[in-house]
């Protein structure tokens, strides 16, 4: 495998992290939370860091790391499908528990949709517990599409 460099993204790097979303297939709501505006806007508020994976300079790969000041969050990980199964997004998970170590959050979580078994073995196999008590609700309290 080459090597593949993880850092934090900067707001210059939003063109690439929504073309790696669409490239890996992840629904993307350019009107939403995913416009260049809104992405920026989480980049400044410090609870919310983007992580990209990187192959001679090409960005391969991407995860977004937020918390809520209690937990962290591990959102939004996409890899180039021709650069799955090579270890890239366990580089991103641990990048973003690296963070929420430093800020010294003691747990990292993941909402993963019930269709997308790869996510799911990924996590499972990086130590995450799937919990089957507890339901995701969820409201939404503006008409723009999140």
């Amino acid at each position: 495998m080459q090597d593949v460099a993880v850092h934090r993204l900067e707001p210059i790097d939003v063109p690439a992290i929504l073309q790696l979303w669409e490239a890996a297939e992840l629904h993307v709501t350019p009107k939403g939370r995913d416009s260049m505006g809104h992405i920026t806007q989480e980049m400044g508020q410090g609870t919310a860091l983007f992580f990209g994976a990187f192959i001679e300079g090409e960005m391969i790969g991407v995860a977004l790391a937020t918390h809520d000041g209690r937990k962290g969050w591990i959102n939004r990980l996409a890899v180039k499908p021709e650069h799955r199964k090579k270890g890239i997004a366990q580089e991103l998970v641990r990048a973003c528990e690296g963070a929420f170590k430093e800020i010294g959050l003691g747990l990292s979580c993941a909402l993963i949709e019930d269709w997308n078994d790869p996510s799911m073995n990924l996590f499972e196999k990086e130590g995450y517990i799937q919990r089957k008590d507890i339901f995701y609700y969820r409201k939404k309290l503006t008409e723009i599409d999140w």
